[in-house]
C-alpha cells in the first residue's frame, strides 16, 4: 500500500458550505508502479500527458503526498503547479480506484482496465472538463481515444472557483472527486448496461454519443460515492440549486422537465433519472435497509439490461436502449423485494414500467391523465 494526499467527500463540510473539493486528508490505497508521470493501479492508469517529470524514481513505496497548491494553473509558480499536477494524478487515481473497487465488490467482478488521460483536448484553449472516450467514428469521435476498453480524459484546467469562506482555487478537473466519479460512471455503463450497443461495433468503431439514461446513470454513481445529492455543488456553487444546470439530484426533477429530441441536453434530461434514483434510495433505505441495497440492484439492474441481445445495431434497438422505464424493469427484476418501494419512488417522478420517455414526459405534463400504452 502507497501513502498518498487526496482529497475526501466531506459532509460536513459541504453542510455548512462548501469550502473546496473535499476534505485534505493523507489514506493508503493499491499502486503497482509509479512512473515519471503516471500511476498504475491494479485496475486503471492514470497518466499526465503535458510532458515533464511529476515523480521523481519509481516512487513506490515512498509515498504520494504532494500539496494541491490551490489547482496550480497559470497564476502559480513553477514548483506549485508542478506539485498541483502531481496531486492531480494521485487524486484522480485514489478515486478512480475507490469507483471501480466499489462497483466491483457489489458485481462480484472487476471491470475491464481503464486508462485515465489528464492535460487532454488543450491544443487552442484550456478545458476544465471531463469526458469518457472510446475509439470509433461519427458524433463525438475522439482521434486521441486509443484504448478499446475505454478513456476518461480530463482537462488540465479552466477557470477558477472562489467561495466567500475560501481562497482562488484553480478548476483542475483531476482535483474535481465528482468529474473524475462521472467519467468513471460511464466506464461501469459501457461494460454493464452498453446503451450503445458498442459490444457489437469493431473495437475501433465504437460510438462516443452519450443518452440521458447513460449521464443520469453516471451522475448517480457519483451521488452514491460522493454521499451527497449535490455533487457538483463546489465547482458550481453559482448555478442556483433550481437550475438544472446544477445537476443537484432534487426531487423535483421529473419527467415534465424531460426535453429529449435532438435538442435536448442528456446532461440535463439525465437529472431527471438522477434524481428518480436517488429518491428510490432514499426509500430503501427507510425500509431499514442498507443503502447497498439499492446500489446494488441498480449495477445488477444495469447488467440484466445489458445481457440482452438484440439481432444487430438497428434504429429500434438503439432507440429501446434509451427509455428509463427499461433500465427500471432490469432493476426492479434485480430485486423484486425492493420493487415496491423502487416504483412507488419513481413514479413520483414520473417514470413507469413499460413506457417511452416521450410518452412519460407527454403525460408528466399533462398532470400523469394519461400514459401511452406501449413504449
Amino acid at each position: 500500500m502507497t501513502r498518498a494526499a487526496v482529497y475526501l467527500p466531506d459532509r460536513r463540510s459541504r453542510s455548512e458550505g462548501r469550502s473546496g473539493p473535499g476534505r485534505l486528508e493523507e489514506i493508503e490505497f493499491d499502486v503497482l508502479e509509479v512512473g515519471s508521470a503516471q500511476v498504475v493501479l491494479p485496475e486503471a492508469t492514470v497518466r499526465d500527458e503535458r510532458g515533464g517529470a511529476l515523480f521523481t524514481g519509481d516512487g513506490l513505496g515512498r509515498g504520494l503526498v504532494f500539496d494541491p497548491s490551490a489547482g496550480g494553473g497559470p497564476m502559480a509558480d513553477a514548483a506549485a503547479d508542478r506539485a498541483a499536477r502531481a496531486f492531480g494524478v494521485v487524486n484522480a487515481a485514489f478515486h478512480t480506484q475507490r469507483a471501480l473497487r466499489y462497483v466491483s465488490g457489489l458485481l462480484g467482478h472487476p471491470l475491464p482496465r481503464l486508462l485515465v488521460r489528464i492535460g487532454m483536448h488543450e491544443q487552442t484553449r484550456r478545458w476544465g472538463g471531463g469526458h469518457y472516450r472510446l475509439p470509433g467514428q461519427g458524433a463525438g469521435a475522439d482521434p486521441d481515444a486509443t484504448s478499446p476498453a475505454g478513456e476518461v480524459h480530463l482537462g488540465g484546467g479552466a477557470g477558477f472557483v472562489a467561495t466567500s469562506d475560501t481562497d482562488r482555487h484553480f478548476r483542475a478537473p483531476a482535483h474535481n472527486p465528482a468529474i473524475v466519479c462521472h467519467e468513471v460512471g460511464h466506464h461501469v455503463c459501457r461494460h454493464t448496461a452498453d446503451f450503445r450497443l458498442n459490444r457489437l461495433r469493431p473495437p475501433g468503431q465504437q460510438t462516443n454519443k452519450k443518452r440521458a439514461v447513460d449521464e443520469g446513470t453516471s451522475d448517480v454513481i457519483t451521488a452514491i460515492l460522493l454521499d451527497t445529492a449535490d455533487i457538483y455543488g463546489w465547482h458550481r456553487h453559482r448555478i442556483p440549486e433550481h437550475d438544472r444546470r446544477r445537476r443537484k439530484l432534487d426531487p423535483r426533477w421529473t419527467m415534465a422537465h424531460f426535453q429529449g429530441g435532438r435538442h435536448g441536453d442528456p446532461h440535463a434530461d439525465g437529472t431527471v433519472w438522477a434524481s428518480a434514483c436517488w429518491s428510490a434510495r432514499q426509500r430503501v433505505t427507510a425500509t431499514g435497509a442498507d443503502p447497498t441495497r439499492f446500489d446494488t440492484l441498480l449495477l445488477l439492474g444495469l447488467e440484466l439490461f445489458g445481457r440482452d441481445n438484440p439481432a444487430g445495431l438497428t434504429g429500434d434497438a438503439l432507440r429501446e436502449r434509451r427509455h428509463f422505464s427499461r433500465l427500471l424493469a432490469a432493476m426492479v427484476e434485480a430485486d423484486p423485494a425492493m420493487a415496491p418501494h423502487v416504483l412507488a419512488a419513481m413514479a413520483e417522478h414520473g417514470i413507469h414500467l413499460g413506457v417511452s420517455n416521450n410518452d412519460l414526459s407527454r403525460a408528466a405534463r399533462m398532470g400523469g391523465s394519461r400514459l401511452a400504452a406501449d413504449a
